[in-house]
């Protein structure tokens, strides 16, 4: 079963830019006008976190965005809440972004249905080993339509990296450097990685994240994957507010690739 992020990725010529943010952040309310906001300005993907008391993944930028989230009240039935009312006039894929601790919490079950009434396209969950995935839900998720996204670092093996795009959906997240989101890494130090990934010739598009936070560093990943995620840098932007004036500003600048 095909989703939007089939149909995106359609076209490997295209180089498609995804945004993160984490739900409930800067205010509670404000989730479901950020991505009507950014489908407007041009963003190609959406990747919504929902917050976690303990993001291990996580730099402060985000980890400081999710408690504000959770202080706010956010919370997995609150975001699905959210994305309901929304659901119709959203036309780009959206992902959710998160840890496992929530959704074995919300019920496995009860989460892959929320995810198809919300139009969810795929899942991200850093800390849920592929391996379980495949075992105990990759059948349910098979049987919804739902991507599940996986992660592979500079240290993943080229045998491990053959299983994820083999058993895993929507694209493979390519992650930039070492340790946590909006790490102060350079990207260009990541080329040989990203090199020896492109070379693999993977069934999967290859996005890449985790400290990309300019036109520029954009420019030197285009060489590399279908796509670019950037997160940290835009939960910065928006902390002090989020009008759709700065969003297409900042959306705009993204794109000013030479």
């Amino acid at each position: 079963m095909s989703n939007r992020l089939d149909l995106l990725f359609e076209d490997r010529s295209a180089f498609r830019l995804s945004i993160f943010f984490t739900a409930g952040f800067p205010q509670l309310e404000d989730t479901a006008a950020l991505i009507e906001a950014l489908q407007h300005s041009g963003a190609d993907l959406l990747e919504i976190g929902f917050p976690f008391s303990d993001p291990l993944a996580d730099g402060p930028v985000i980890q400081s965005s999710s408690q504000q989230a959770l202080v706010n009240g956010m919370s997995l039935a609150v975001l699905f809440e959210q994305l309901e009312e929304i659901r119709d006039r959203i036309h780009i894929p959206l992902v959710l972004m998160g840890y496992l601790n929530p959704v074995l919490q919300f019920g496995v079950t009860a989460f892959i249905e929320q995810c198809v009434a919300c139009g969810i396209d795929g899942v991200i969950l850093p800390d849920l080993p592929a391996d379980v995935y495949v075992a105990e839900y990759k059948a349910a998720f098979d049987a919804a339509g739902l991507a599940f996204i996986p992660l592979i670092t500079p240290q993943t093996s080229p045998e491990r990296i053959r299983f994820l795009d083999e058993q895993c959906s929507g694209f493979i997240y390519m992650v930039a450097g070492h340790g946590t989101t909006g790490g102060a890494i350079s990207l260009q130090e990541e080329g040989a990685y990203f090199q020896r990934v492109k070379e693999m010739g993977l069934r999967l598009p290859k996005v890449a994240g985790f400290g990309v936070k300019s036109s520029s560093d954009i420019a030197f990943v285009q060489q590399y994957a279908e796509g670019v995620i950037v997160g940290s840098a835009f939960v910065q932007h928006i902390a002090g507010g989020c009008s759709d004036e700065s969003i297409r500003s900042f959306i705009g600048g993204l794109k000013q690739v030479n």
